[in-house]
């Protein structure tokens, strides 16, 4: 995974992209390059060997579902978020919440 930020910290914002494909994926179904080119406009490079490990990884946790979209000859695998899923993102979102709080009360 490549950011815009230092490799060293990529590992601070993994846990982000999974905060991100989970928000999508309550929205919306989606897909791969779909979440790739989202992610690139919030300022993450990451490419379809970090995404679709994390995605596969997402739904072996039980977060996210997958099925197989058939348009004429191609066939595209989307994502939705599972009820699991979703509870998770709702405490994750207060999670988030607290700590933006204490990040931007000593700035």
């Amino acid at each position: 995974m490549k950011s815009d930020h230092s490799s060293d910290d990529k590992d601070l914002y993994s846990g982000l992209i999974r905060l991100h494909v989970l928000h999508h994926a309550v929205e919306e179904p989606i897909f791969g390059l779909g979440m790739i080119e989202e992610l690139t406009r919030h300022g993450y490079r990451i490419g379809p060997g970090t995404l679709y490990p994390l995605l596969h990884s997402l739904e072996r946790k039980g977060y996210l579902r997958s099925s197989e979209q058939h348009n004429g000859k191609s066939r595209r695998k989307v994502y939705r978020a599972t009820p699991l899923g979703r509870k998770a993102l709702k405490a994750a979102k207060n999670k988030v919440h607290e700590l933006f709080h204490e990040l931007m009360e000593n700035d």
